[in-house]
């Protein structure tokens, strides 16, 4: 079947239309085609462009939080190397500061374990923030449970423990 013999009951059609029925269906199709044309190519364009705005506002943001990560590993990489016991007194005060009570902290040769008993979330954010920066210290294993707040209280508590890596003797 060819393409003309396909389209030979239409071709009839039209010929059998009067000029103003061939004007009002050339006008519907017009409608359907610029309908179409607006669907698969500028209404996309107009939606990108009015999100621009606000994804450039991100994704600067995201930049200057990746500037200021950045900044921050430059500054810690120009430390001087800290010692064992230097490193030990530093992770030793950050816990007494940070966890007072609820943290127990013993050596084992050149890593220290800390054990948790139900300290707050933001005291262990803190308390890893200052072994990080003060005693350059980061956990190489962390096994910790969260028990959920009690009716009452602040918030969730963890429980477990932290090994620590300290620098070598």
């Amino acid at each position: 079947m060819s393409l003309a013999s396909a389209f030979a009951p239409l071709s009839a059609r039209w010929s059998r239309l009067s000029g103003r029925d061939k004007n009002l269906v050339s006008l519907a199709l017009l409608l359907a085609l610029a309908a179409l044309l607006w669907q698969l190519s500028v209404a996309p364009s107009l939606a990108t462009l009015r999100t621009a705005d606000a994804q450039a506002k991100s994704l600067a943001a995201r930049l200057q939080r990746m500037q200021a990560m950045r900044a921050q590993a430059e500054a810690l990489q120009k430390q001087p190397a800290l010692g064992f016991d230097d490193a030990l007194r530093a992770l030793t005060a950050a816990t007494r500061q940070s966890l007072g009570a609820t943290a127990q902290l013993t050596l084992a040769g050149d890593r220290a374990s800390v054990t948790l008993k139900a300290a707050s979330a933001d005291a262990l954010a803190e308390w890893l923030a200052q072994a990080r920066l003060n005693a350059r210290s980061v956990p190489l294993e962390a096994r910790l449970v969260r028990t959920p707040a009690a009716p009452g209280t602040a918030g969730a508590t963890w429980n477990g423990v932290l090994l620590m890596a300290l620098p070598q003797r």
